[in-house]
């Protein structure tokens, strides 16, 4: 996939970093806190604030969940490690559990609700401003492209933050970047860049069960906006009819929660947001 208006990778890299510098410079802040899950996502911002505003100012929470793989939690880890980065692990288990016993009369069908994972993200998202208002440190949010046009993200939740760092690549270039972050050592656990994309807020979830591959997603997505092609036109173009029907109509359903998030720093012609919202 190409990055408009075909930069090269080295250069995205470049441009996140002097954005970041230039918008903390403005801020007058110095300091940064990332919630790191083992993703992909949040494994590509750290290391990318680390270089901007320098290793000792950038500081990670990770926030495991009883849904959490330990495999993450190893990853986010070696992510800390590997840069010399500062963390801590604030399990939100018994706040979940609190929260619960508190609100378990909305959920007394025993079904599984969107709620329930949408209550672990904004558990996380208060625990990162708590960190963020206690140190002057400012949050860096972890969101790509693709995700926010799909509506996946919880509003007041993860998609909470100062800036969006990554708010402007979509998946596939996220990975893109991450594999240029390695390109002379290894940063980003090879195990974060090779398992099964998931935001581990309920058993044994991953990205797929609601959303297209991102080898598929994104270049449909990538047409419609970027290209501003019609359905019509990407169906023509041989995408299949059912996944650019519900990929149109996630992309509608969100529209609502593009209009709340942060600023976001943009590397494209074509940003997420209205020119205003822009980095």
């Amino acid at each position: 996939m190409i990055l408009e208006p075909n930069r090269p990778i080295e250069q995205v890299h470049d441009l996140i970093i002097s954005k970041i510098r230039n918008y903390f410079e403005g801020c007058h802040m110095s300091r940064a806190v990332v919630g790191l899950s083992g993703g992909i996502d949040s494994a590509l911002v750290f290391p990318l604030a680390c270089e901007a505003l320098g290793v000792e100012n950038v500081h990670g929470i990770l926030m495991p969940s009883q849904y959490s793989t330990s495999h993450s939690i190893k990853d986010a880890e070696d992510l800390c490690r590997n840069l010399g980065a500062s963390y801590d692990i604030v399990p939100i288990g018994d706040i979940y559990a609190g929260y619960m016993e508190k609100l378990g009369m909305w959920f007394e069908d025993g079904q599984w609700s969107v709620a329930l994972e949408n209550l672990q993200a904004r558990i996380r998202g208060a625990i990162l401003m708590t960190y963020s208002n206690r140190n002057s440190a400012l949050v860096l949010n972890t969101s790509n492209k693709s995700e926010l046009f799909m509506g996946y993200g919880t509003l007041y939740g993860d998609l909470s933050g100062a800036m969006m760092v990554i708010a402007d690549l979509y998946k596939l270039q996220v990975y893109e970047l991450a594999r240029y972050i390695n390109r002379e050592r290894e940063i980003i656990p090879e195990s974060t860049l090779t398992k099964a994309p998931s935001a581990e807020l309920r058993p044994d979830q991953k990205d797929t069960d609601s959303l297209p591959p991102y080898d598929v997603l994104d270049p449909i997505l990538h047409a419609l906006h970027e290209e501003g092609r019609s359905a019509d036109e990407v169906i023509a173009a041989g995408a299949d009819k059912d996944i650019v029907a519900k990929i149109v109509r996630l992309k509608g359903a969100s529209a609502f929660k593009i209009m709340q998030i942060p600023p976001v720093l943009t590397v494209g012609d074509k940003p997420i947001v209205p020119p205003y919202k822009c980095i």
